[in-house]
């Protein structure tokens, strides 16, 4: 049995987001993501959660102008104060919502500057935030961006989040491996997963190339959900993808999880 989330920042998208926790709720999900939760407030997201009987199980650090075509701030040199806030204001998300992983964003190299600084910078930034977030019981992970969609992610490949965990080298640091980037960056997603299986806190998925539900492209995610569910992955499973059709048209995928 997978252990599925439904991401709301990309499913659901033709009602607000606080509608959208009605809607996760009746197509049969127990747990749900949110990318930048900030929108709305605690108080109103608990509210949706209860009412809804969902748990929360994902969120982001909040990631300055990343999301807007900037290079955001978790590697970016001059930026620790205000990723400082961003990680404080997360945990009192996830602290009140009960959110037990927390995804933290490296952000892209900015244009005039040298990549060493970029990442001592990420690697320092990463160390506080994970002793932040430990301290709370709370799972830090890092993501692996594809560079086609992100241009200058400084973390987009296996390789170098390997590298990264070991710079960090902070025992509470995990991956969340999304098999879509992994496509996009020609690397072996299945593959992926089995090598690293014990490094990873969260797993996300959409079909490749265009980023829509399973089945869609070119992932094998019958073997890939076949495997999940054999191994001892105990974490969740969160489909963040772009709908083809209509949100609620678009759970086929759902019947190969059974």
């Amino acid at each position: 049995m997978l252990n599925l989330a439904v991401n709301l920042s990309m499913i659901y998208t033709e009602v607000p987001l606080i509608e959208r926790f009605a809607w996760a709720k009746a197509q049969g999900f127990h747990a749900v993501e949110i990318q930048f939760p900030y929108e709305l407030s605690i108080t109103e997201i608990q509210q949706q959660l209860d009412r809804h009987e969902l748990d929360l199980v994902l969120i982001n650090v909040p990631a300055g102008d990343l999301m807007q075509g900037g290079n955001g701030l978790a590697g970016i040199p001059g930026q620790e104060i205000e990723f400082t806030r961003a990680v404080q204001h997360a945990m009192q998300y996830a602290t009140m919502l009960q959110v037990p992983t927390v995804n933290i964003l490296a952000g892209r190299q900015p244009m005039d500057a040298d990549l060493l600084p970029c990442l001592q910078t990420l690697s320092e930034n990463l160390r506080f935030a994970c002793d932040a977030l430990q301290s709370l019981n709370i799972t830090p992970v890092i993501e692996m961006i594809n560079g086609v969609d992100m241009p200058r992610f400084l973390i987009q490949n296996l390789a170098q989040a390997q590298e990264m965990l070991e710079a960090v080298n902070h025992p509470a640091l995990k991956l969340q491996y999304d098999c879509y980037h992994m496509a996009m960056m020609g690397e072996d997603v299945l593959e992926g997963l089995q090598e690293n299986i014990d490094h990873i806190a969260h797993i996300q998925f959409a079909d490749c190339p265009n980023r829509h539900e399973p089945f869609t492209g070119n992932i094998d995610y019958k073997a890939i959900f076949q495997w999940i569910q054999r191994s001892h992955y105990m974490g969740y499973c969160g489909a963040e993808y772009k709908p083809s059709t209509l949100s609620s048209e678009s759970f086929n995928w759902l019947r190969s999880c059974i």
